[in-house]
């Protein structure tokens, strides 16, 4: 029996590729390892939204190259949106690498691999999943690609408009998460919430959530990735009318000056962002707001800078992703005129995110004493490591739960902790018995 070993890198949407991937390996009669000195195949799934992704994309390539000479490896592959973007010029550049794949369809990648080993190609595949987070949680992506074309952004290149999955198909797949064990249900895409739009003809994703919100099991069903300009009050409402639906959203909205947002091809306006923050904010103060921006787009001068620190220090967010600008190859922002120098996007950055500690310290501040449900993720001695609804998986803090000892905890369970302080990411609690 082959042995293969997946090394996914990016963002979740790619990781939810690697895991369709390991199910069809897993049909295939292959055998996963977490080592790669074991695995006879070694396949990297790539990231190529950014120079820095890419860098790290080829660089991981080649590190898994060397198996070929120190472990077991017979077959490399690089498979993802690096080579979905440049197959001709990785496959000129990089002869260690034995088979280039992209983003589609893993079944006919698992047989060409197979044809490529000797192996029988002809076996029964079931698209399943073989989960690479925690049982108790896991993403579920409901549609791939973009229709935005933000003009900086090289995904719809890569991965074409949006295709939504259909609904049907989504709550099968999310019936058999719970019943594998999933408590905690994160819906991703590229623009989760215009979920739907091309299928149905309007954004569904306010229905998906209430279907969702019926299916056994689930404790938590969380969204990221929310464009702002198909965020709409409704959609609030939804969030704040089911237990199941935590009260915590991710809106990216990049930038607020009109004029970036104009250039950056962002639909949508300045007012429609702030008036959904407002709203948000006075439906309840128990609701995280999360975003992300970009600093350096070009044309960005000191007034649209000053706008966007404006705009974060009087709406602020709990929690803040920023990053520089990339000119990518392919995208209309590459060529633009005003490109911003790389030392001032730097300190533009990190002046976003020094004011961004400053808020997120006061924001948590005003949760101590208050009493949150806490997902286990970890347990070391007396201690408790996890999360509450406040905390999205891999991209937010921690709250770390003492008085743990002899309480038979163990990960994916929820307890009850009072919280006793708080730093700008981190958070600690006691345990209530």
């Amino acid at each position: 029996m082959s042995t293969v070993g997946v090394i996914s890198l990016g963002c979740s949407k790619n990781r939810v590729d690697s895991e369709r991937i390991l199910g069809c390996f897993a049909d295939a009669g292959f055998t996963i390892t977490p080592n790669p000195e074991e695995a006879e195949v070694l396949l990297v799934n790539t990231c190529g939204f950014i120079t820095p992704a890419k860098e790290e994309s080829i660089n991981t390539t080649l590190e898994m190259a060397q198996y070929k000479q120190t472990g077991r490896c017979k077959l490399l592959v690089m498979a993802g949106c690096l080579s979905q973007r440049y197959p001709g010029e990785l496959e000129a550049e990089m002869p260690e690498v034995d088979l280039f794949w992209g983003v589609r369809e893993p079944e006919l990648l698992v047989r060409r691999v197979c044809t490529m080993l000797g192996l029988p190609s002809n076996c029964a595949m079931h698209g399943g999943r073989i989960l690479t987070t925690p049982a108790y949680s896991a993403y579920l992506r409901i549609a791939d690609g973009c229709d935005n074309r933000c003009t900086y952004c090289a995904i719809p290149l890569i991965r074409g408009g949006r295709k939504s999955v259909p609904m049907d198909v989504l709550l099968r797949e999310a019936h058999s998460l719970a019943e594998s064990g999933v408590k905690e249900l994160t819906l991703i895409a590229q623009d989760t919430s215009a979920y739907g739009s091309e299928l149905y003809g309007k954004p569904m994703l306010a229905e998906l959530l209430r279907a969702l919100c019926g299916v056994d099991g689930f404790q938590w069903i969380r969204v990221l990735y929310a464009y702002p300009n198909t965020v709409t009050e409704e959609l609030i409402d939804i969030m704040l009318s089911n237990d199941k639906i935590v009260k915590y959203i991710d809106m990216p909205i990049q930038h607020i000056a009109p004029a970036l947002l104009t250039r950056m091809n962002r639909h949508g306006t300045r007012e429609h962002i702030e008036h959904m923050v407002e709203y948000i904010r006075r439906a309840s103060d128990a609701f995280i707001l999360r975003t992300t921006v970009m600093l350096g787009f070009p044309g960005e001068g000191e007034v649209e800078f000053g706008q966007l620190a404006e705009f974060l220090k009087s709406h602020p967010f709990d929690r803040v992703g920023a990053f520089a600008f990339s000119p990518e190859d392919g995208t209309s922002a590459a060529l633009m005129d005003g490109q911003v120098e790389e030392h001032v996007k730097q300190e533009r950055l990190d002046a976003i995110m020094r004011a961004q500690r400053h808020i997120s310290l006061e924001l948590n501040r005003k949760r101590v004493g208050k009493t949150e449900n806490v997902l286990v993720e970890r347990v070391s001695g007396d201690m408790a490591y996890g999360r509450s609804y406040a905390e999205a998986p891999d991209v937010d803090g921690m709250i770390a739960v003492s008085g743990t000892k002899n309480a038979g905890l163990i990960p994916g369970k929820f307890v009850k902790a009072k919280l006793t302080h708080a730093d700008a990411y981190d958070l600690k609690g006691e345990l209530l018995q």
